[in-house]
């Protein structure tokens, strides 16, 4: 499928398109996938990167690739503490 967006020129000055495109598919990918709509491997796949790239870009814009709440993590260690 082929998706087409109108963007002023002011921005091509700045980028080259096929890089602009690359560039904001990218961002939705991980925009998708820090609102839980994707997995990051879906994600991945959107953007056309490696899993290697897609995770470098989510650190570098803060993005956790994996969200475990503190509290699942105090229970889960406490139940291995008591199993072993």
């Amino acid at each position: 499928m082929e998706i087409t967006l109108q963007v002023p020129d002011q921005y091509l000055a700045t980028y080259d398109p096929a890089e602009l495109a690359k560039r904001i598919k990218l961002y939705a990918a991980v925009l998708m996938f820090q609102s839980d709509e994707i997995s990051a491997g879906a994600a991945a796949d959107l953007a056309e990167v490696d899993r290697f790239t897609f995770a470098a870009e989510c650190h570098r814009h803060g993005i956790p690739l994996v969200n475990y709440p503190a509290e699942d993590l105090l229970v889960e260690l406490s139940t291995l503490r008591t199993e072993a």
